[in-house]
């Protein structure tokens, strides 16, 4: 393990100093919400090391690429079962694959708005029903993401939303990643950027931005999103997302 250098430390100082008063004031009732991407790593590592205890989640769709499942082989290896692993309902998941097909995704945008509604958005409502505050892995170098602020109100789901990696850049995690040794998806390295779906997914080039590499066949006006962090005007399921829970 090597030392990171003074500006990656500050952003650790700051993400512990949001991730220990989450805890510290909804304990049980907080969860954090990953991605699996590469910021997810980071926080991964400094939940288990500093706040053991904090509650995380991850969504298997069903669909996801095999390197994600090998990921979450080697969170295990490394951390110990600390993944809680949400699924869609069987039963709607089987209604809409009886009623618009497997790949019901590829042929209208609401199709795919609809499958990540079901196999994302409906499971982690669930779980966050029961919940105070959730955690999430959006920065603000992000796409539409230029806005957040460390902490804030989700009309949506009536929670506090922690944002601890809002002003980390994808070098500052890499920089962690590199420094800690941590494990990673594997599709990092084949120029997968924004990881979800295996369906849904593909490499992108240089100089493309992240998001280009998800339901690329969309109209590139279109906002492409899956619902899982909607606005104050959008019903769960219709509103925006991304990258980074």
């Amino acid at each position: 393990m090597t030392m990171v250098d003074d500006l990656v430390q500050q952003k650790v100082d700051a993400s512990l100093l949001l991730l220990r008063e989450a805890v510290a004031r909804y304990g049980d009732r907080v969860v954090y919400a990953s991605s699996l991407g590469s910021q997810a790593m980071v926080l991964i590592d400094l939940i288990c090391r500093y706040t053991p205890g904090l509650r995380i989640v991850t969504l298997d769709t069903g669909r996801l690429p095999q390197q994600t499942y090998d990921l979450m082989d080697l969170l295990r290896e490394r951390y110990g079962p600390v993944l809680n692993v949400l699924f869609p309902d069987a039963g709607e998941v089987r209604a809409m694959v009886d009623e618009h097909g497997v790949n019901l995704f590829y042929r209208a945008v609401a199709n795919r708005k609809l499958c990540c509604a079901v196999r994302k958005v409906h499971p982690l409502q669930k779980e966050l029903s029961g919940m105070q505050a959730w955690i999430t892995g959006r920065r603000r170098d992000q796409a539409n993401r230029s806005q957040i602020t460390p902490v804030e109100d989700d009309p949506v789901y009536g929670l506090k939303k922690y944002n601890p990696m809002l002003d980390w850049t994808e070098a500052d995690i890499w920089a962690y990643i590199r420094a800690h040794d941590l494990p990673y998806n594997s599709l990092h390295d084949s120029h997968y950027l924004s990881i979800g779906c295996a369906c849904c997914t593909r490499a992108i080039s240089v100089g493309e931005d992240p998001r280009s590499g998800r339901w690329w066949w969309e109209n590139e006006d279109t906002l492409a999103e899956c619902g899982l962090h909607v606005s104050s005007l959008a019903r769960p399921g219709e509103g925006e997302s991304g990258e980074g829970i």
